[in-house]
């Protein structure tokens, strides 16, 4: 079990869309949006972890249509929210932010977050804590997942929140803010190279 909890560690801490994401919401928006950004988010990782449970993850991305056409849309909605943290606060007209992240936002992340399912999959798949007792595997890995998920992505969403309670020179926050949607274009990237 603690080679599990290590990997779930290990797997959820390190950055993505998911983490970094929250951490730009965050900075661009405050603790406040961001916890309902957060809020989507959770409830999208037990949806992608109960997809991948049932095997409708895998009956759907077993169609090359279906994948890529995700992968494009998992690309696409990455760099509009990209944009959207990058822009906080500008004047650029066509994406200011008047209506912050929230619950669907978060969501809909989650639901074409290409780190999520390749997550779940190896934390479902392997990692045998109860071989005789499948139900209970199952019940006991959601248990942990959302034990280690819900403090990760606080102390995530803190961070960013952080950036933005400093007061800093509006120069300084918008670099930051850059800063972090260019983290969220390179795993983007990642993902992408990794796909082929």
């Amino acid at each position: 079990m603690l080679s599990f909890v290590a990997a779930v560690l290990l797997l959820l801490s390190t950055p993505g869309p998911g983490v970094l994401s929250t951490a730009g919401v965050g900075a661009a928006f405050g603790y406040r949006s961001g916890l309902r950004y957060v809020i989507g988010l959770g409830l999208g990782s037990n949806m992608t972890m109960l997809a991948v449970v049932t095997g409708l993850a895998a009956l759907v991305l077993a169609n090359p249509v279906i994948r890529v056409v995700l992968l494009a849309a998992s690309t696409l909605y990455l760099l509009y929210l990209a944009a959207k943290i990058a822009l906080a606060g500008s004047k650029v007209a066509f994406i200011h932010a008047e209506k912050k992240p929230g619950i669907l936002s978060g969501l809909m992340l989650q639901a074409i977050n290409p780190k999520a399912y390749v997550v779940a999959t190896t934390l479902f798949s392997g990692f045998p804590l109860f071989p005789d007792a499948f139900w209970l595997e199952i019940i006991v890995k959601f248990l942990i997942l959302n034990a280690i998920w819900i403090p990760i992505h606080l102390i995530w969403l803190y961070a960013g929140a952080s950036l933005e309670r400093l007061n800093l020179p509006q120069k300084t926050q918008r670099g930051i803010n850059i800063i972090m949607a260019c983290a969220m274009i390179g795993v983007v990237l990642l993902a992408a190279l990794s796909a082929r």
